[in-house]
């Protein structure tokens, strides 16, 4: 497990790969659950922990280890085990170890050890990587740490609103909306109550927003734009829309049907590239749950923390301009058009917002205080921007940004 959380941990900083592409080679040789598990776990919370696991190893030697060096990556996964996964330093330094075979054993213990002998401890929460300070701003960046510092809880949207209360009491969690139920960390998806009849799939608490804000369908006509996997898809469809759910990934299309026909949902899939696709007519409402960079997602993806910067966001902000440019002029007359992304980007998000007003002749609609879950609320132009560290006392939520708009 330790050699391939090493593999995935090297995935990500180095090739800039994104944690769960890595897994298919970085676990391919694991084939038990737990096992594949404990490796995932080890890599998650090297990455949610990284800068002050390196400060810790900075703090212990005289020379500092480059950012590549296998002693280092090594040492991040023994501390990371050692000080958030409860791993006891003998245990740690067994399994460590073989990973420097023909490198600096001795080096790594002794950092380690020293390391524990000290009692080194982490911080409350995490330190964002320097970067990533620099990019949100001191005052913001203190307000989303606070819910990084654990793996989130498991959301679930429910397919009939109305069962709500009763369902959380059947499957004890929590509800924070209606539809919604939140359940511990750790739950076992397939093995829950009802997964196989469909009454419900996972999705943030965050995700279900955007989908939310376009109300009851009353059969009229909506476009999800990039739609795959399919939560907001089934939303729409649960809702009483009449849905077109375009995707231009066949993978990502089938996990949709696949949702759709667990749920017994119905939408109409299209594989398409939504930059060449022309629809045969226009839609009352279409959700644009944009490509993004997805650093709203670092709770439970810290991969992303260390992943993204400028040419990244700069690459999405094209694409996105891109994508809701074109889906405007498919909107109806009074056709409403919501536009989200799971990012904490100002570019990606607020930026986007004012460009669309300016540009592409849609009347704004403001989100209302009533529409949103309590503890959240819209921002004073009308949008939407939520972050890991609201709503924390119930576990927190993703990072989204969402603005609405109405044709004329």
């Amino acid at each position: 497990m330790r050699r391939a959380a090493l593999r995935l941990l090297d995935a990500v900083l180095r090739r800039g790969e994104t944690l769960e592409m890595a897994e298919g080679a970085g676990l391919a040789d694991i084939r038990k659950a737990p096992d594949r598990a404990l490796a995932k776990a080890i890599a998650g919370e090297t990455l949610r922990w990284l800068t002050d696991l390196d400060a810790a190893i900075d703090s212990a030697t005289k020379q500092r280890l480059p950012d590549d060096a296998k002693a280092r990556m090594v040492l991040r996964l023994m501390l990371a085990q050692a000080l958030r996964l409860d791993t006891p330093p003998h245990a740690v330094i067994a399994t460590g170890l073989p990973l420097l075979a023909g490198g600096p054993r001795r080096l790594a213990h002794g950092v380690f050890s020293a390391l524990v002998k000290q009692g080194a401890a982490l911080p409350a929460v995490p330190t964002l990587p320097p970067a990533v300070q620099a990019r949100w701003g001191e005052e913001r960046a203190a307000a989303i740490q606070p819910g990084l510092a654990f793996p989130p809880e498991l959301d679930l949207a429910l397919k009939d609103a109305a069962q709500t209360e009763a369902r959380a009491v059947q499957m004890g969690g929590v509800s924070l909306a209606p539809g919604h139920v939140r359940l511990p960390r750790g739950a076992a998806v397939e093995s829950l109550a009802d997964f196989k009849a469909g009454d419900w799939w996972v999705q943030d608490l965050a995700a279900s927003l955007p989908a939310r804000l376009l109300g009851a369908g009353e059969q009229r006509s909506a476009l999800d734009l990039c739609a795959a996997p399919g939560g907001k898809t089934m939303q729409l469809a649960a809702a009483g829309w009449k849905v077109t759910a375009l995707d231009l990934s066949k993978r990502r299309l089938d996990l949709l049907k696949d949702n759709l026909k667990r749920t017994g949902l119905k939408a109409s899939p299209v594989r398409a590239d939504a930059l060449a696709w022309e629809p045969k007519h226009r839609f009352d409402a279409i959700l644009i749950d944009a490509p993004c960079t997805a650093t709203g997602t670092c709770r439970r993806h810290p991969d992303v923390l260390h992943r993204i910067g400028p040419r990244q966001i700069a690459e999405m902000v094209e694409l996105q301009r891109a994508l809701v440019a074109r889906a405007a002029g498919w909107l109806a007359p009074q056709g409403v058009l919501v536009y989200a992304v799971c990012s904490l980007e100002v570019e990606e998000g607020e930026e986007q917002a004012a460009w669309i007003d300016a540009n592409l002749g849609l009347v704004p609609a403001p989100i209302t205080p009533g529409e949103l879950p309590a503890g959240l609320a819209p921002t004073p132009e009308g949008w939407l921007r939520t972050h890991p560290g609201m709503l924390a006392e119930a576990g927190g939520l993703d990072g989204f940004f969402v603005g609405r708009w109405a044709a004329r």
